[in-house]
């Protein structure tokens, strides 16, 4: 049995997007239904998607989504990642402006078969979820690389980008009602992370040579990469990675300094959200390299 994912990512910043791209196409239990991109230089960002998906020899529905926030300025206008297109061969047209109606059709099409992946800041899914009230209901789940929830580790601030990128969008998705509404949240991720070093001596399997172009980009600038975009994608398909409490999460507003700050509340029995309270790095690490050691 395969679990059908459609996939929304800012690709093209963060090095851990492309990281849990090479993830999704290399498992074998997942198929992959589609991708969207969102924030700035959508095209570049479905660009870098498109030549992931041709390493990978599979022909995956790639549409560039919103540059723009709801309602407030981008914070994330470039991809510069995208530099290292030139080396690799990918699609370089898409159908623009139909993300949205796409995911949409799409999840209409399964319903109650679709997990939502969503690694960036929530643009798409929140003018999604305005668009038709009805999709949150059709959906299977909705996973999310998104908050920040207990600060368990120094250097971690309230906020975290994928949900202050769009803070009205991630209000819209938060107050919406899904079946299973998972959250994992910085104070998690940031406990799997690995050398420049490393990575470059790890990242030798065939779909991970692109992902390891990228990522030189990424170490002009730090020696380090964090797992938190594949951690999140990893949940859909072993629950022996994280552990998860419910709870409610409520959205901040009301401040322009911390607009998009995620307040959590404990609630074992009526909370609507699933969130992240612990990882298992080891175990993480052992199964994403066992997933792409067999592509």
């Amino acid at each position: 049995m395969t679990v059908k994912v459609l996939l929304d990512t800012d690709i093209g910043s963060d090095i851990d997007d492309a990281v849990c791209l090479a993830y999704l196409l290399a498992n074998p239990e997942c198929e992959l239904l589609g991708i969207t991109t969102v924030t700035g230089e959508a095209v570049k960002r479905a660009q870098m998607a498109s030549a992931m998906c041709k390493v990978a020899g599979k022909s995956i529905p790639i549409f560039p989504g919103r540059e723009q926030p709801l309602l407030r300025e981008q914070l994330q206008p470039t991809a510069p990642q995208a530099e290292a297109l030139e080396r690799w061969d990918h699609q370089i047209d898409f159908p623009e402006g139909q993300a949205v109606v796409f995911l949409r059709d799409t999840i209409r099409a399964h319903p109650g078969e679709v997990i939502l992946l969503t690694i960036g800041p929530l643009s798409n899914i929140g003018a999604l979820f305005a668009m038709d009230p009805e999709i949150p209901s059709l959906l299977k789940g909705l996973v999310m690389m998104c908050g920040v929830f207990t600060n368990r580790l120094a250097g971690i601030g309230p906020l975290e980008w994928n949900a202050m990128g769009d803070p009205h969008a991630t209000a819209i998705v938060y107050h919406t009602p899904v079946r299973m509404h998972r959250s994992i949240g910085l104070d998690v991720t940031c406990q799997v992370t690995m050398k420049a070093d490393e990575v470059r001596r790890m990242f030798r399997m065939k779909l991970l040579f692109p992902v390891l172009d990228f990522a030189e980009v990424w170490f002009r600038e730090r020696d380090v990469i964090t797992f938190h975009d594949p951690l999140a994608a990893t949940t859909i398909f072993n629950d022996q990675i994280c552990q998860f409490e419910r709870g409610m999460v409520e959205v901040e507003l009301s401040s322009p300094r911390l607009s998009g700050l995620l307040h959590w509340r404990s609630d074992s029995q009526n909370g609507p959200h699933e969130v992240a309270l612990s990882v298992d790095p080891e175990r993480f690490i052992e199964h994403y390299f066992g997933v792409l050691g067999k592509y």
